[in-house]
């Protein structure tokens, strides 16, 4: 029996299992997300397990900082999500945190940013 090596170059396998479909950047998915950045001052995308969501989300809750949070653990488009905040950010990470519609990072970005007295700075 052939293996499926015989058939295709391993890089050709590899894209069966590694590639992302194209994200559409005018649809609704994308339209939701650039319109929950523009809605709020602070929007954190996060999932409610992850250990540097908690970071970011602890730092605004010290500063009493309010900010929009969207748990994307808790939706059935949260993959879709995250293709799109990989288009906006260059990364699908979680969090991804905006700052009146500029993407700061992540948890330990955050946490820099404050500790530098900068996070403060953006929020005035």
């Amino acid at each position: 029996m052939r293996s499926l090596r015989s058939f295709w170059p391993i890089g050709r396998v590899m894209d069966l299992f590694s590639s992302q479909a194209a994200v559409d950047m005018n649809g609704p998915i994308a339209t939701y997300v650039k319109e929950a950045i523009a809605q709020d001052k602070v929007v954190i995308f996060s999932k409610t397990y992850c250990p540097y969501c908690k970071l970011a989300k602890e730092v605004f809750d010290k500063i009493k900082s309010k900010y929009t949070c969207i748990e994307l653990d808790s939706r059935n488009d949260a993959d879709s999500i995250q293709n799109v905040l990989g288009e906006i950010t260059g990364a699908r990470t979680v969090p991804r945190v905006f700052v009146n519609g500029v993407c700061i990072g992540g948890g330990s970005d955050v946490k820099s940013l404050h500790e530098k007295g900068e996070l403060e700075k953006l929020l005035a």
